[in-house]
């Protein structure tokens, strides 16, 4: 398996959906990266040769933030969210969703499973009255 900036990429897939098993690494910018260096789009990974693989290796060091760098700018633009008090980071915080979604009946998957409050469901029965 070759190992392009510390990620082992599968040899039997061609090289634009290889390269997108680097995260932050998709397939039209594997799809630019293969242009750039003149390389067989068609051509599996496992005829890269030592000389392609260094030659990869340098261009996404050098244009492209990828695995490490990338997980440590997300996680100090969502600190940074929370330090400042905004409405996205208060419900990054409190584990919910961000975008606008509705949580009263969804949202299972930001909020995990239901909890059991005083031996009620923590959804409240209306009464009719």
């Amino acid at each position: 398996m070759p190992r392009i900036v510390g990620v082992d990429i599968p040899e039997n897939k061609k090289l634009p959906f290889a390269l997108a098993y680097i995260k932050g690494i998709g397939r039209p910018a594997a799809e630019k990266i293969i242009a750039q260096l003149g390389l067989d789009p068609n051509m599996r990974a496992s005829a890269l040769t030592e000389d392609d693989v260094s030659r990869l290796t340098s261009v996404i060091d050098k244009e492209w933030v990828v695995e490490g760098e990338l997980n440590r700018q997300i996680k100090d633009n969502i600190k940074r969210l929370a330090d400042i008090g905004s409405y996205r980071g208060g419900r990054h915080k409190k584990g919910l969703p961000l975008r606008g979604q509705k949580t009263r009946s969804n949202g299972r998957t930001r909020k995990g499973p239901k909890r059991t409050v005083g031996g009620v469901s923590v959804r409240k029965a209306v009464s009719k009255t």
